[in-house]
């Protein structure tokens, strides 16, 4: 006896760990959002570029984890001339190839201002807040005058345009800071600690970069033999002695002592702290104050990219999640010098520096403090079919409404039920719908139903009957007259698309 057929097993709808969908209410908040960034980068000056999701490899060179394994940290996969090809990590290496195509042509005006935003690719264990996809927002100065004022200004004015980025999205001052450091003074401690050992000084650097987190005495332990956590889990330290690791923290906490003398004789350290008093000044005579942007000597960033001031925007708002609990969000932004990047192309120095804002994260924060609109925009007007032999008269309708640029749809389901077609409109959210019997079309006339009026009747208290009446949610009109009376509702309840 034959064997009957297998039955095909149904694809199991999933999404992979790591990424999100997303609907119209955030992604109508990220519109809102992104517009209001661009807003700000251009007022600065700053012009879009935009650059393929894709790059070779190599373009993203040691900044990749690890260089070893090509699809470690990064999405790649060989090309058919098995040259691999990765998902951008992030949006400043494609930047720096970009720029390097074209350095010295007629091509690119220097110092080149640009500004890019787009989703960034992370081949990473996925976490509550960690995506493999999630959008940035940057810009970059790129061949300023090497050293000295110039680049100092063009440092200080990344700083300024993250606090008024931060202010043009609703965060008011004193609910963020600009913290701002100088890689060449940890350099310097470096120096004079005579750390050799890369993986050893990467050891302190996240150490301190812990500081938020653990606080002094754990960022000691972390300087030291190690740290045990809650958990019973045993970090292992960077090995320094006391007297090293009182150095380190000297250097990192905020304080109006003297400098500790060991660090005095150290050329880059000083160079370092040279640059930080000049950014200060910069801000300072453009009004910006330390409650905006701070001089922070525990600012850490980009251990392997940058090379001289680091910025980083916090902040500074406490608030709750779903479930109650107390979220501090930290940062959602920051950037740097980085002179060393363009560099790998060119073999020569070009000065750089950048800014970038986490968007994906910095809207779940804005979210969480109420400062987006994450309501789901309205839909579009719906033109209902009362008689399907007549849908040619309906489309005729949802056209005059979309040639004076106003969102509008046919219903295209089954139009046997007229109240599946309300429910429809009701449940995409529409303003109105449009309706049209026999009858109405024997007088040249439309039902406009409002349908945000009519929510606001159905809520009202019986002694509110007067309201109602003065606020019909349904009125007849003529056919010549739809557009204007459609615009009517529109505008009585502020209704805008985009």
């Amino acid at each position: 006896m034959a064997e009957k057929p297998k039955k095909p097993q149904k694809l199991k709808a999933r999404l992979p760990r790591g990424l999100e969908d997303r609907g119209s209410a955030a992604i109508n908040a990220t519109r809102v959002m992104v517009e209001k960034i661009r807003e700000v980068y251009e007022r600065y000056g700053f012009e879009p570029v935009e650059t393929p999701a894709m790059e070779y490899t190599d373009a993203l060179g040691k900044f990749l984890p690890d260089q070893d394994r090509p699809n470690e940290g990064v999405f790649s996969f060989q090309d058919d001339d098995e040259q691999w090809i990765s998902l951008r990590y992030d949006l400043t290496a494609p930047l720096a190839r970009y720029v390097a195509e074209r350095y010295g042509t007629e091509n690119l005006v220097l110092p080149y201002r640009s500004y890019r935003f787009g989703y960034v690719y992370r081949n990473e264990k996925p976490g509550p807040g960690r995506f493999r996809q999630f959008m940035q927002f940057d810009a970059d100065t790129i061949g300023t005058a090497a050293g000295g004022q110039s680049s100092a200004a063009a440092d200080a004015e990344m700083c300024m345009m993250a606090a008024d980025t931060m202010e043009a999205l609703g965060i008011p001052r004193g609910s963020y800071v600009v913290k701002v450091n100088n890689r060449k003074v940890l350099d310097g401690v470096r120096d004079v600690l005579g750390i050799a050992d890369d993986g050893q000084w990467l050891t302190v650097m996240r150490a301190v970069d812990k500081l938020d987190r653990l606080g002094i005495g754990g960022v000691k332990q972390l300087l030291g033999e190690g740290r045990k956590d809650e958990s019973g889990d045993f970090t292992k330290g960077a090995g320094l002695k006391e007297a090293d690791v009182a150095l380190v923290v000297a250097s990192v906490e905020e304080s109006n002592e003297p400098i500790d003398p060991r660090l005095r004789d150290s050329k880059i350290g000083q160079q370092g702290r040279e640059e930080l008093e000049e950014i200060g000044k910069l801000v300072a005579a453009s009004g910006y104050g330390s409650d905006r942007i701070r001089i922070d000597p525990s600012v850490v960033r980009g251990l392997e990219y940058y090379t001289g001031p680091v910025y980083e925007v916090e902040l500074l708002l406490d608030t709750k999640d779903e479930k109650g609990r107390p979220v501090r969000f930290g940062s959602v932004g920051g950037g740097g010098r980085y002179d060393g990047l363009v560099s790998r192309f060119r073999g020569e120095v070009v000065p750089a520096t950048g800014f970038s804002i986490g968007v994906s994260r910095l809207q779940a924060a804005l979210t969480l403090l109420g400062k987006l609109d994450t309501r789901p925009e309205f839909g579009p007007v719906v033109v209902t079919v009362f008689d399907r032999e007549r849908v040619a008269d309906y489309q005729k309708f949802v056209a005059s409404l979309r040639a004076e640029k106003i969102r509008a749809e046919l219903y295209l389901g089954n139009p046997k039920n007229m109240g599946n077609q309300l429910k429809y409109a009701d449940r995409r959210n529409s303003p109105c719908v449009i309706i049209q019997g026999s009858d109405e079309k024997a007088r040249g006339e439309v039902q406009i139903k409002d349908l945000i009026e009519g929510a606001k009747a159905a809520a009202a208290i019986a002694s509110n009957q007067e309201w109602r009446e003065s606020r019909p949610a349904q009125f007849s009109c003529r056919e010549d007259e739809l557009v204007a009376k459609v615009r009517e509702v529109l505008d009585r309840h502020g209704v805008k698309w985009g």
